[in-house]
C-alpha cells in the first residue's frame, strides 16, 4: 500500500493502486447484484461517487472503504489485494471483470452446461478479436 512519501516519490503508483481498488469494489458489488446507487446509499455517499471510487477517479477514505467491505461481505484487506492470490496478473484480471458486460460474460459463459458450446463461443470471440485486429 502506497504511503504519503511513496505516493510522493511515484504518484502514477498511487493513481494505480485506486485503479486496483476500484475494479475490485466494482467486480465484487456486481457479483452481489448491487447496483451503484445500492451501494452508495450503504455508504452515505451519491452514486456518482461510487462511480468515481470504482474508475480510481477519486479515493476512497480508510472509514469508507472499511464500510464497503463491511456491505460487500468481504475484508479491506482483499478489496486492497493483499488477500490476492499472489498473482502478478491479477489486477489485469480485476480490471478486465470491471469492464461493462465482462462478468455478465462469463457469467453467462459458466451456465453454458454443453463443453462443445462452450469451445464454440471461445472460437466464436477469438475469431472477432483476430478480424477487429486486423482491421
Amino acid at each position: 500500500m502506497d504511503t504519503p512519501d511513496t505516493a510522493k516519490r511515484d504518484p502514477g503508483r498511487s493513481v494505480q493502486t485506486e485503479l486496483f481498488i476500484g475494479a475490485r469494489l466494482r467486480t465484487r458489488r456486481r457479483q452481489l447484484g448491487l447496483s451503484q446507487s445500492d451501494l452508495a446509499e450503504a455508504l452515505g455517499v451519491s452514486f456518482q461517487q461510487v462511480q468515481k471510487y470504482e474508475r480510481g477517479a477519486n479515493r476512497i477514505a480508510a472509514s469508507t472503504l472499511l464500510a464497503a467491505a463491511q456491505v460487500l461481505n468481504t475484508s479491506v484487506s482483499w478489496l486492497v489485494g493483499e488477500d490476492a492470490s499472489g498473482r502478478e496478473d491479477d489486477e489485469d484480471v480485476f480490471r478486465a471483470l470491471a469492464r461493462p458486460g465482462a462478468l455478465e460474460m462469463l457469467q453467462a459463459f459458466n451456465a453454458i452446461a454443453d463443453t462443445r458450446t462452450r469451445l464454440a463461443v471461445l472460437a466464436l470471440a477469438r475469431e472477432m478479436v483476430a478480424t477487429s485486429d486486423a482491421v
